[in-house]
């Protein structure tokens, strides 16, 4: 049989990726069609997201699909980053360019909040840990201040949401990125109106709420024309949020295994059947979200490839151009553990100079301040390594057994060295791979949509037929041992707001 191919629109924090998706009856295929930056931009001192500058890639997206492919497609899917949303007006067109999640508006709505309802209220409602940065917050501050926007606001979509929108004029909020805003009852598929009006938030701007792996829409006519693509293709909800559509994608997860999705942030957690918000999952920082097949996914966030993002981007302000092979390569032969960093603390949540950033907490710590890139991409690296060890132990806590395997997806896991220091700093076998799992999971929720694929679960065991992993064993030595010992020594984390 011929393939049938589905497109994959996959925003991360740092770029956009559009990939096509083949499947044979038997396997997927996937092949990168565009590829582009991504970034917020800091104005009148805000940080917004450039929508229109992404939704023009995405027209350019399928303008290639159509040059290369011809002008048939089966489906498209959307799947982002959480957290961050748009807001339209009752003609639908959009309220402003919408803000980053490290925009400095929600300084201080943590108590504010807080004031209203308790943190541990909101997390046994939601299943979410509170931070600034999320949905409710933002929305918060907005309701504090008074703004206009949100005064005239007939409808909020999460970023992937706002894109399927666009393409094919169906205003809903795909479950598991609504599980992202700390809006959804936990473990039900409804919104909190109760705490939304003791927060002052309005409900009417609350669209429905779609379920992964259901079909929305054709896709809008003129887009279509635009592109040249013929007949319509349909455009599917998949799991928009990203970290849900990679974990999707995850080969052999099982009950012994934790997942790391590995990129600008790190999602670290296990796959439940349901929400877990006893006393200790909430003092250990843990956050309940959606996931396929009904399924919950219980994690931490810390900032993950983010500190080393941030430092190279200072390098190609002094005129350095760094690729991340070179980096790496540039570790071997420097010290071991002679800085470390807590990767959950604020001052690198959004430092305007990372750099500076780090050598300020070690200095703070008594610690060396890194001199050279070596130290740094040494610092960096293994302090997230052991970030890891401290929040598997966690798991294994609350799972009440140990899991012998870490499974790594995305762009983190082509870095080799961040994996074997996660296999050594951890002492169990990390498996990375697939590089592509948040696209990879779209194409699958599309095929289930479209019901070539029965369910996720089989979707999973085609995946894992169709992917290659790399396997890195535990190196033993005393030395992490010592170095975790720094480590925990290190300032108390406080992006949580606690």
């Amino acid at each position: 049989m011929s393939d049938k191919r589905f497109l994959a629109i996959d925003l991360g924090a740092a770029s956009g990726r559009i990939f096509v998706g083949s499947w044979n009856g038997t396997q997927f295929g996937l092949s990168e069609l565009h590829r582009f930056a991504n970034s917020p931009a800091k104005i009148l001192g805000h940080w917004h997201w450039d929508v229109l500058g992404l939704w023009s890639e995405i027209m350019n997206g399928l303008s290639r699909y159509r040059r290369e492919y011809g002008p048939s497609i089966a489906g498209i899917g959307v799947d982002g980053w959480g957290i961050d949303f748009a807001l339209l007006d009752s003609s639908g067109c959009l309220l402003g360019n919408p803000y980053g999640y490290r925009d400095p508006r929600t300084d201080g709505m943590a108590a504010a909040v807080f004031a209203e309802i308790s943190e541990q209220d909101l997390f046994s409602e939601t299943g979410n840990q509170s931070s600034q940065m999320n949905t409710l917050f933002q929305l918060f501050s907005m309701v504090r201040g008074k703004n206009i926007q949100l005064e005239v606001a007939h409808t909020m979509l999460t970023i992937p949401d706002l894109f399927t929108y666009w393409l094919c004029a169906e205003k809903a909020v795909e479950y598991t990125s609504a599980t992202t805003t700390e809006m959804l009852r936990k473990g039900r598929m409804e919104w909190s109106l109760d705490l939304l009006r003791r927060l002052r938030i309005p409900s009417r701007i609350l669209p429905r709420l779609a379920t992964p792996g259901s079909v929305l829409a054709p896709l809008r006519a003129e887009i279509a024309a635009e592109a040249g693509l013929s007949p319509s293709p349909t455009v599917f909800a998949v799991a928009a949020h990203d970290t849900a559509s990679a974990v999707a994608a995850i080969p052999d997860m099982d009950v012994e295994s934790a997942f790391i999705s590995s990129g600008t942030w790190s999602l670290i957690g296990v796959e439940t059947s349901a929400p877990v918000t006893t006393q200790e999952a909430f003092q250990l920082g843990f956050t309940n979200e959606g996931g396929v097949n009904g399924s919950v996914l219980l994690l931490r966030m810390v900032a993950g490839l983010w500190m080393l993002q941030e430092c190279m981007r200072r390098w190609h302000l002094q005129g350095h151009a760094y690729t991340w092979q070179g980096l790496i390569q540039m570790t071997n032969g420097a010290e071991p553990f002679r800085s470390l960093i807590n990767p959950e603390a604020a001052e690198f949540l959004a430092p305007v100079n990372m750099l500076l950033a780090i050598c300020s907490f070690c200095e703070a710590t008594n610690q060396p301040k890194p001199g050279t890139l070596a130290e740094f991409v040494r610092c960096c690296i293994e302090s997230l390594s052991l970030c890891y060890r401290e929040i598997i132990e966690s798991l294994d806590q609350l799972a009440g057994r140990r899991l012998s395997v870490i499974r790594v997806v995305g762009g983190g896991s082509q870095n080799q060295l961040l994996c074997q220091l996660t296999a050594d700093a951890t002492g169990r076998m990390v498996v990375a791979g697939p590089v592509e799992a948040a696209a990879l999971g779209n194409i699958m929720m599309q095929a289930v949509a479209a019901g070539d694929v029965a369910d996720a679960s089989e979707g999973r065991r085609i995946i894992t037929a169709s992917v290659q992993r790399a396997i890195f064993k535990p190196r033993t030595g005393d030395a992490w041992d010592e170095a975790y010992s720094r480590f925990r020594a290190l300032p108390a984390k406080s992006m949580d707001l606690r």
